[in-house]
């Protein structure tokens, strides 16, 4: 049996725990649930839903509670981003004392068919919220800061997204024109694949995909990884196929996914404040050329809305 096996909380007074702060915890369980193996879901459905009452569990009992095994625990805890169990237990029992004392909801809030809609309305205000945050905490700044850098100065910026990622990938390409760059969305995987073809260095294409697994998506970055463009990939699985193709990888996260609330849905909302993020860092980047074109799409917009047919 191995040492992450075996151990147990020391009797003194812990340091604080390497790995995830209780509120990324709950931002990991959420995010990689999905993508676990069914044992690994287990053990991280049990964390979510009781973490004051899994911290006080050995590894032994976790595994007994979960049907799993010891390894299997150990194992999901090195996912989350732990050492080992003894400091996802840790981080457990400090989620655990941050709910009590009101400063950190539960983990997970479902919507049932017979919720009233005032029920409705106040879960899926915290669900967005949750995504938000939860994006915001794991967000690698310094994987932002690279792709703000080459769409800073690119020739030339092409898009791909398919379905509610393509309304996201228009909304940025739309932010980047209205601060004078070139961009292009693309939702037609053929014309994706054209457009592609005509990248080169100096160039920037970006694939926005949940799943990480959207072929329609991927095979457009790759022939734009091959040409030799800056390649970004916004998506909620950081392990998913579409990031064997990208220079720069932008993670998102998003909500359990229900019967009345599609992946698509909340995808969507994490997606939108990267696509923010990126472009707020290029008009501070550009200010100087930023300012002045986005005066300039205020003005002729007013101007056609003022305007009389």
């Amino acid at each position: 049996m191995t040492e992450d096996v075996k151990e147990t909380f020391a009797p003194s007074a812990p340091s604080p725990a390497p790995g995830p702060a209780p509120a990324a915890l709950a931002a990991k369980v959420r995010t990689l649930g999905p993508s676990m193996t069914r044992s690994m879901q287990r053990v991280a459905e049990a964390v979510a839903g009781d973490p004051a009452g899994c911290a006080a569990l050995t590894v032994t009992g976790l595994a007994e509670l979960t049907g799993t095994s010891e390894a299997t625990v150990v194992r999901t805890a090195r996912l989350l981003g732990y050492p080992g169990y003894r400091d996802l237990r840790l981080a457990l029992a400090g989620l655990a004392a941050q709910q009590q004392s009101g400063r950190a909801p539960a983990i997970t809030t479902d919507i049932a068919v017979d919720d009233p809609l005032a029920d409705v309305v106040a879960k899926l205000a915290y669900d967005e919220q949750q995504t938000l945050a939860d994006t915001a905490a794991g967000l690698d700044t310094a994987q932002l800061g690279a792709a703000v850098t080459a769409l800073a100065g690119a020739r030339r910026i092409d898009v791909y997204g398919i379905g509610a990622s393509g309304l996201v990938a228009q909304d940025l390409t739309q932010k980047l024109l209205r601060i004078g760059l070139i961009a292009h969305a693309h939702s037609d995987p053929h014309l994706a694949v054209t457009n592609a073809v005509q990248l080169r260095a100096g160039d920037v294409a970006i694939a926005i995909t949940h799943s990480g697994s959207t072929g329609d998506v991927i095979e457009p970055l790759r022939v734009a990884f091959d040409r030799g463009a800056t390649t970004v990939a916004v998506t909620g699985r950081p392990d998913g196929a579409v990031t064997q193709y990208a220079d720069h990888v932008l993670t998102t996260a998003t909500s359990r996914e229900s019967e009345l609330r599609p992946a698509a849905m909340s995808s969507r909302t994490s997606q939108l404040l990267v696509v923010d993020c990126l472009f707020v860092g290029v008009a501070q980047r550009t200010y100087e050329s930023a300012a002045p074109a986005l005066s300039a799409s205020y003005e002729a917009l007013a101007h056609r809305h003022g305007a009389r047919p």
